[in-house]
């Protein structure tokens, strides 16, 4: 007897139709995934090693020390004297009294340029509490020891307070006369260029690492 597919006689019980297939489908819920958990974020590394506070002091003293003693000694020894060959007439010492910034520049400003010094020296402190790298020690330790420097004689030389000239003595032919707090800073500042354009950071980090990070 010839039956047609799907027939009481002929369908084999253990293939599903179609329709019961359906049926299987619907009557069996499919277990719920479980949500995806996002990723953590990644806490940024920790500067390494201690603080280098005590550097950056060290060597603001020592710049400081340096300056105060050869403006007293250059005070004492040449004032009012003739000025003393170093390298010919190329390089000389002669006191001269700056009431100005650095090199001689703004004289009529000395107040101004007070204020600006103490400014500065009130930024780096607050930078030193997070300062971890060394090279950054260094070259703001020479600018603290120069700003405060210059700021003594701002302070405490004639003709007063917060109008105190600076002594200068370093005369180069053809440029400046100056001292060695001018020295420090200039010094200082190249070495913060330098550092910032090798995207150090004070706190040790680097900003071409950070940005491949991101």
């Amino acid at each position: 007897m010839i039956s047609t597919q799907g027939s009481p006689q002929t369908r084999d019980d253990a293939v599903p139709t179609p329709a019961e297939a359906v049926e299987v489908a619907v009557a069996e819920p499919t277990e719920p995934t479980e949500p995806t958990e996002a990723p953590a974020p990644v806490a940024a590394e920790a500067p390494k090693g201690p603080r280098r506070i005590g550097v950056l002091l060290v060597v603001a003293l020592l710049a400081f020390l340096i300056d105060f003693g050869s403006k007293l000694l250059v005070v004492a020894r040449l004032e009012n004297h003739s000025a003393i060959k170093v390298i010919g007439d190329v390089v000389t010492f002669q006191v001269i009294r700056n009431s100005g910034a650095a090199f001689g520049m703004g004289q009529a400003l000395t107040v101004v340029f007070t204020m600006i010094a103490s400014a500065v020296i009130v930024v780096i402190w607050r930078i030193a509490r997070r300062l971890y790298s060394l090279p950054w020690a260094i070259a703001l330790g020479l600018l603290l020891g120069g700003a405060l420097g210059n700021l003594t004689d701002r302070l405490f030389r004639a003709p007063g307070v917060f109008r105190g000239h600076v002594v200068d003595f370093i005369s180069v032919q053809h440029f400046a006369v100056f001292n060695l707090a001018d020295s420090a800073i200039v010094c200082g500042g190249i070495l913060v260029v330098l550092l910032s354009f090798r995207g150090s950071n004070p706190d040790g980090t680097v900003h071409q690492q950070s940005a491949k990070g991101e």
